[in-house]
């Protein structure tokens, strides 16, 4: 073992001895399955890659590869099973440091020479480690290698230890391209076509335009014996119509990236079949072509083996008659004109950018949707466009979007709701570019798109900036003023505690519950003054100001109409300090101090989440900001390591729900449920938090149902925030 992993080596030119080559030893001479650590050194997290498990067998369909280092050595090793739940709450992560307690080494029969770690046990511990500061370039560092296995492909290359499988997913969903299997292939100039002449295809080749391009889809199983199981549709167009086609399997991964709107291509040895009546269709009205939706062309891998090659741009003729890209565009303030459920394109000036979140796949518990929300401005109204846009299968754009680019976003679709702005979804077949992506785009000679490229010359940076925000806690649209089927909905799904205790990292989710406002406290930031901070608050709050975090106005119509605070008219730090102090900051129900002595389950404790508040963006800390709203990535860079100053947040509500009794088993046994919830960014101009106070007392023995935005922020840390507030009384239980 000494000659292929040496025990000892330098990190910055200080002696250092490896735990890894250490550890790796006794497991090549140890006659027992597994070992524990001794002297367990903390190891940093440089990598951390998912993959479709080779056996179900009850557990999690996806397994994990993690690559630390000690600063000596980096090895790839398998996370077992009974570990998965720390990646789902990003305690384990990269940049961070772990404790290995126990291991052991595995032997793959199937493949000669090929064996790995698994770590079984291990200890989270600093989330940003030290010891990465420490070395200059851990790519350099070598791979540790069990002696005769050097040959091992697998631990080098970027693919999954479990031989079976091929390729890694995406950490936190199927739909990005994940790893240097994605290639984007040359175009082919026409001299390089003559051998394709000289076989008899059948059917006849096809030379088409690509006018539409879906995200990617992912259908691996554990019975599926399929490498590379992936699908993507795009819709191709010649002078006659439009038409599917379908790119299958190990295809993907070839051409998926190398195809865009407006790529020429020439398709040989394809198959014609049935299309599939349920998936969705891009809305193409506007190109006033004919669609041919019955069938849809098939490219292959293998049964048949299809061929298809990009035409140059150069080399396209005018007399193949290939329709031009058509576009949709629409500005903002024609957006209230536009039909439900319609699509089209916009493009807008970015203001704001939140967090990336992730919401649970109706169809599969274990598969999740990313998507974050975005304001944008085009100069035609006072108001932005508000998007949610989920991934595109474009991760290098969807994790760069940030406040002062260009964006563009295709097939979106128009969402009216009752009591809020209509806003803007994304679709499967929605793209998404940013600045730094248009060159070459055929939307650029739009004349939407001009005009909008002329208004923005007249901006100021310094000017547009001060109405910029990254992150934080955003939800849209409003929950409706009337109680309805969708809160009922949620109000009568399982346990809330299990709904706690089962949220992944960034999963946001949705409930409603029943109980009693038994006390409201207004917290403020010990750190706020008069000054810039809540200046910069509040220009953030006209910015974001499209949603009410704290409702309590909505239990009555009179005296809980102030139930928010006004952000614009707030103490000195010396005010806040006596006033914080005081009884007239808070407001406890006369039963609540008999009730909390019968309190037996606590279900979150209240707090301020770093996380849940926005902060104003600039240039100079944006890889850090956009580190902060984006997943934890797969792999650790030393960009955006840097603190930065947490969002301002002038104050919030931390309020106390008295659950109802659930069943009789609790009846019998007296249990009562005790919530704490907070607000951190409440928008609305209302009147002064003294003022807010003295209204509580109407929250007298009153039955409400609360509608909670739940999001897990990593780790131990829960974000619950109260996004509306019914009384009981109010609500029809038919």
């Amino acid at each position: 073992m000494e000659d292929s992993a040496s025990c000892s080596s330098t990190v910055d030119g200080l002696p250092r001895e490896s735990f890894l080559a250490r550890t790796l030893a006794r497991l090549s001479s140890t006659q027992c399955l597994n070992v524990s650590a001794e002297g367990a050194a903390p190891v940093a997290v440089v990598a951390l890659q998912r993959y479709l498990s080779e056996k179900s067998e009850g557990l999690d369909s996806y397994s994990y590869d993690v690559t630390v280092t000690d600063g000596v050595w980096r090895a790839k090793c398998l996370v077992h099973p009974s570990l998965n739940g720390l990646v789902h709450s990003n305690s384990l992560r990269t940049g961070g440091d772990i404790d290995i307690t126990q291991c052991s080494f595995v032997y793959d029969e199937r493949v000669l020479g090929h064996g790995y770690i698994c770590v079984e046990k291990l200890r989270c511990g600093a989330e940003r480690s030290a010891l990465l500061s420490r070395v200059k370039d851990v790519g350099a560092l070598p791979m540790l290698v069990r002696r005769g296995m050097e040959c091992s492909a697998a631990l080098r290359s970027d693919a999954p230890l479990q031989v079976s499988r091929k390729h890694y997913l995406s950490l936190w969903n199927n739909d990005d391209p994940e790893g240097d299997i994605w290639t984007s292939g040359p175009f082919c100039e026409f001299n390089k076509w003559d051998s394709c002449f000289r076989k008899t295809w059948k059917p006849l080749p096809l030379l088409v335009k690509i006018i539409h391009k879906s995200r990617l889809r992912y259908y691996g199983k554990f019975e599926l014996k399929i490498d590379y199981p992936y699908q993507a549709y795009f819709e191709v167009a010649d002078q006659s119509g439009t038409m599917s086609l379908v790119l299958w399997n190990e295809l993907c991964p070839e051409f998926y990236q190398s195809l865009s709107v407006g790529t020429v291509l020439y398709i040989q040895n394809y198959t014609l079949k049935q299309s599939y009546s349920n998936r969705s269709h891009p809305q193409m009205d506007h190109h006033r072509m004919k669609s041919f939706n019955s069938v849809e062309i098939c490219l292959n891998p293998r049964n048949p083996i299809s061929f298809l090659t990009l035409v140059s741009p150069k080399t396209v003729l005018p007399q193949w008659g290939l329709p031009e890209v058509c576009y949709q565009f629409t500005t903002r303030s024609e957006l209230e004109n536009v039909s439900h459920n319609s699509a089209c394109d916009v493009i807008g000036l970015v203001t704001f950018v939140g967090r990336v979140e992730r919401v649970k796949n109706k169809g599969n518990k274990e598969k999740y949707w990313t998507y974050r929300w975005i304001h944008a401005v085009d100069g035609t109204s006072d108001l932005p466009f508000v998007l949610e846009v989920f991934s595109t299968s474009q991760p290098e754009v969807f994790s760069r979007i940030c406040p002062m680019t260009y964006l563009v976003c295709t097939q979106m679709r128009v969402r009216h709701v009752e009591g809020s702005l209509p806003y803007l979804t994304s679709s499967c077949e929605t793209e998404t570019f940013i600045t730094g992506y248009h060159k070459g785009q055929p939307y650029v000679s739009d004349p939407g798109v001009k005009r909008f490229i002329q208004w923005t010359k007249t901006l100021k940076d310094n000017v547009v900036l001060q109405k910029t925000a990254v992150g934080g806690h955003y939800c849209y649209p409003r929950p409706p003023q009337a109680f309805s089927q969708s809160i009922a909905d949620a109000l009568s799904e399982e346990n809330k505690q299990r709904i706690l205790e089962t949220l992944h990292y960034r999963e946001h989710k949705k409930v409603a519950i029943q109980g009693q406002i038994t006390a409201v406290r207004y917290m403020k930031s010990p750190k706020t003054s008069r000054g810039t901070e809540e200046k910069e608050f509040e220009k953030k709050s006209l910015l974001l100001g499209s949603t009410d975090f704290l409702q309590v106005q909505d239990v009555s119509t009179d005296a809980c109409e102030h139930a928010v605070p006004d952000t614009h008219k707030h103490p000195s730090t010396a005010e806040q300090t006596s006033v914080a102090n005081s009884d007239v900051m808070s407001w406890e129900s006369s039963s609540w101090l008999k009730q909390r002595q019968e309190v037996s389950e606590h279900l979150v404790r209240g707090g301020l989440h770093r996380a849940s508040v926005s902060r104003r963006f600039t240039f100079d800390e944006k890889n850090v900001l956009l580190q902060q709203s984006n997943l934890q990535p797969t792999r650790w860079t030393a960009e955006g390591n840097a603190d930065i100053t947490p969002g301002v947040c002038p104050g919030y509500y931390q309020v106390t729900i008295l659950g109802t009794v659930l069943s009789w088993e609790l009846l019998r046994s007296q249990k009562v449920l005790k919530k704490r919830l907070l607000c951190c960014e409440i928008f609305r101009k209302q009147k002064n938090d003294k003022e807010v106070l003295a209204t509580a007392p109407e929250l007298e023995d009153t039955h409400v149902v609360c509608v909670l935005d739940l999001c897990h922020l990593g780790g131990d840390e829960m974000e619950v925030l109260i996004n509306k507030v019914y009384r009981v009384t109010e609500v029809s239980l038919n």
